[in-house]
Protein backbone atom coordinates (compact mmCIF):
# COMPACT_ATOMS: atom_id res chain seq x y z
CA UNK A 1 0.00 0.00 0.00
CA UNK A 2 1.45 3.61 -0.60
CA UNK A 3 0.91 6.00 1.50
CA UNK A 4 0.57 9.65 -0.26
CA UNK A 5 2.89 12.34 1.91
CA UNK A 6 0.60 14.55 3.82
CA UNK A 7 0.33 18.40 2.23
CA UNK A 8 2.97 20.37 4.88
CA UNK A 9 1.96 23.59 3.41
CA UNK A 10 -1.70 23.58 4.91
CA UNK A 11 -0.66 22.06 7.98
CA UNK A 12 1.71 24.70 8.44
CA UNK A 13 -0.83 27.29 7.13
CA UNK A 14 -3.38 26.22 9.84
CA UNK A 15 -0.76 26.22 12.80
CA UNK A 16 0.29 29.78 12.13
CA UNK A 17 -3.39 30.49 11.66
CA UNK A 18 -4.61 29.16 15.26
CA UNK A 19 -1.65 30.58 16.86
CA UNK A 20 -3.14 34.01 15.18
CA UNK A 21 -6.14 33.50 16.50
CA UNK A 22 -5.54 31.89 19.45
CA UNK A 23 -2.77 35.02 20.79
CA UNK A 24 -5.99 37.55 21.01
CA UNK A 25 -7.79 34.60 23.05
CA UNK A 26 -4.81 34.09 25.42
CA UNK A 27 -4.65 38.22 25.90
CA UNK A 28 -8.21 38.36 27.08
CA UNK A 29 -7.81 35.75 29.51
CA UNK A 30 -4.53 37.53 30.80
CA UNK A 31 -4.99 39.89 33.96
CA UNK A 32 -4.62 43.93 33.16
CA UNK A 33 -1.29 44.79 34.61
CA UNK A 34 -1.19 46.60 37.96
CA UNK A 35 -1.55 50.29 37.88
CA UNK A 36 0.59 52.17 40.83
CA UNK A 37 -1.17 54.68 42.61
CA UNK A 38 1.37 57.39 40.76
CA UNK A 39 -0.07 56.83 37.53
CA UNK A 40 -3.79 57.53 38.27
CA UNK A 41 -4.88 60.76 37.38
CA UNK A 42 -5.43 63.51 39.90
CA UNK A 43 -9.46 63.17 39.73
CA UNK A 44 -9.08 58.92 40.47
CA UNK A 45 -6.64 59.79 43.14
CA UNK A 46 -9.47 61.92 44.72
CA UNK A 47 -12.22 59.39 44.31
CA UNK A 48 -10.28 55.97 45.46
CA UNK A 49 -8.02 58.56 48.28
CA UNK A 50 -9.54 56.01 51.19
CA UNK A 51 -7.84 52.97 48.88
CA UNK A 52 -4.41 54.82 48.75
CA UNK A 53 -2.27 53.10 51.25
CA UNK A 54 -3.27 49.36 49.74
CA UNK A 55 -3.71 50.57 46.00
CA UNK A 56 -0.30 48.79 45.32
CA UNK A 57 -0.84 45.74 46.57
CA UNK A 58 -4.66 45.53 44.98
CA UNK A 59 -4.52 42.60 42.60
CA UNK A 60 -4.95 44.33 39.18
CA UNK A 61 -8.60 42.92 38.66
CA UNK A 62 -9.77 45.10 41.55
CA UNK A 63 -7.36 48.06 40.68
CA UNK A 64 -9.23 47.70 36.85
CA UNK A 65 -12.81 47.62 38.71
CA UNK A 66 -12.50 50.13 41.07
CA UNK A 67 -10.63 52.94 38.55
CA UNK A 68 -14.31 51.74 36.02
CA UNK A 69 -16.58 52.74 39.40
CA UNK A 70 -14.85 55.94 39.90
CA UNK A 71 -14.69 56.63 35.97
CA UNK A 72 -18.93 56.33 36.72
CA UNK A 73 -18.85 57.81 40.23
CA UNK A 74 -16.81 61.20 38.37
CA UNK A 75 -20.21 61.87 36.77
CA UNK A 76 -22.17 62.01 40.14
CA UNK A 77 -22.91 65.27 42.45
CA UNK A 78 -20.29 66.21 44.62
CA UNK A 79 -22.56 65.35 47.59
CA UNK A 80 -22.68 61.63 46.09
CA UNK A 81 -19.30 61.32 45.19
CA UNK A 82 -18.49 62.06 49.04
CA UNK A 83 -21.09 59.73 50.24
CA UNK A 84 -19.27 57.26 47.97
CA UNK A 85 -15.46 57.95 49.52
CA UNK A 86 -17.26 58.01 52.79
CA UNK A 87 -18.60 54.14 52.28
CA UNK A 88 -15.25 53.45 51.08
CA UNK A 89 -13.68 54.13 54.18
CA UNK A 90 -16.19 53.02 56.03
CA UNK A 91 -15.53 49.62 54.08
CA UNK A 92 -11.95 49.51 54.88
CA UNK A 93 -12.20 50.21 58.61
CA UNK A 94 -14.29 46.80 58.60
CA UNK A 95 -12.92 43.71 59.88
CA UNK A 96 -13.31 40.74 57.28
CA UNK A 97 -16.20 39.09 59.72
CA UNK A 98 -17.80 42.65 59.43
CA UNK A 99 -17.45 42.58 55.55
CA UNK A 100 -18.60 38.64 55.12
CA UNK A 101 -21.67 39.87 57.21
CA UNK A 102 -22.13 43.19 54.96
CA UNK A 103 -22.13 40.87 51.75
CA UNK A 104 -24.51 38.53 53.07
CA UNK A 105 -26.87 41.10 54.28
CA UNK A 106 -26.42 42.63 50.44
CA UNK A 107 -27.29 39.23 49.18
CA UNK A 108 -30.16 38.65 51.25
CA UNK A 109 -31.02 42.46 50.61
CA UNK A 110 -31.28 41.35 46.66
CA UNK A 111 -33.32 37.81 47.14
CA UNK A 112 -36.20 39.91 48.66
CA UNK A 113 -39.39 40.98 46.63
CA UNK A 114 -39.59 44.61 44.94
CA UNK A 115 -42.11 45.22 47.43
CA UNK A 116 -40.01 43.39 50.97
CA UNK A 117 -36.73 45.82 49.56
CA UNK A 118 -39.03 48.94 49.48
CA UNK A 119 -40.46 47.93 53.24
CA UNK A 120 -37.00 47.35 54.63
CA UNK A 121 -36.42 50.71 52.83
CA UNK A 122 -39.59 52.10 54.35
CA UNK A 123 -38.78 50.95 57.97
CA UNK A 124 -35.00 51.99 57.80
CA UNK A 125 -36.12 55.66 56.68
CA UNK A 126 -38.46 55.45 59.38
CA UNK A 127 -36.00 54.41 61.58
CA UNK A 128 -33.35 57.15 60.58
CA UNK A 129 -36.02 60.11 61.59
CA UNK A 130 -36.38 58.73 65.06
CA UNK A 131 -34.96 61.15 67.92
CA UNK A 132 -31.57 59.23 69.25
CA UNK A 133 -33.11 57.87 72.24
CA UNK A 134 -35.35 55.95 70.55
CA UNK A 135 -32.99 54.59 68.35
CA UNK A 136 -30.96 53.52 70.80
CA UNK A 137 -33.29 51.83 72.89
CA UNK A 138 -34.29 50.19 70.02
CA UNK A 139 -30.82 49.10 68.40
CA UNK A 140 -30.58 47.59 72.43
CA UNK A 141 -33.85 45.82 72.33
CA UNK A 142 -33.22 44.49 69.02
CA UNK A 143 -29.31 43.43 69.92
CA UNK A 144 -30.77 41.63 73.24
CA UNK A 145 -32.65 39.03 71.00
CA UNK A 146 -31.16 35.81 70.19
CA UNK A 147 -30.28 35.41 66.27
CA UNK A 148 -33.25 33.57 65.76
CA UNK A 149 -35.48 36.01 66.67
CA UNK A 150 -33.60 38.98 65.46
CA UNK A 151 -35.27 37.10 62.04
CA UNK A 152 -38.59 36.95 62.57
CA UNK A 153 -38.98 40.01 65.13
CA UNK A 154 -41.98 41.84 64.51
CA UNK A 155 -42.86 44.86 67.28
CA UNK A 156 -45.25 44.35 69.24
CA UNK A 157 -49.00 45.71 69.04
CA UNK A 158 -48.62 49.07 70.10
CA UNK A 159 -44.63 49.36 70.15
CA UNK A 160 -43.97 52.72 68.99
CA UNK A 161 -41.29 52.23 66.04
CA UNK A 162 -40.20 49.43 63.70
CA UNK A 163 -37.51 47.47 64.12
CA UNK A 164 -34.17 48.65 62.92
CA UNK A 165 -32.52 46.78 60.74
CA UNK A 166 -29.23 44.76 61.42
CA UNK A 167 -26.15 46.93 62.98
CA UNK A 168 -24.01 48.62 59.89
CA UNK A 169 -26.29 47.35 57.62
CA UNK A 170 -27.90 50.00 54.62
CA UNK A 171 -30.25 49.37 51.62
CA UNK A 172 -27.62 49.23 48.86
CA UNK A 173 -27.50 52.34 46.48
CA UNK A 174 -28.64 52.05 43.13
CA UNK A 175 -25.40 52.83 41.52
CA UNK A 176 -23.76 49.84 42.61
CA UNK A 177 -20.97 50.81 45.09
Amino acid sequence: MTRHPRPVLPLLFAALLGGVIAAPLHAQQMPPPPRPWSSLDPAQREMLAPLRQEWNTLPPRRQERMLQRAEHWATLPPERREQIRQRITQWQQMTPEQRRQARANEQKFHELSPAQREQLHATFEHFQQLPPQQRERLMKEWQSLPPAQRERWMPPPGHAGMPPPPPGHRPPPPDGI
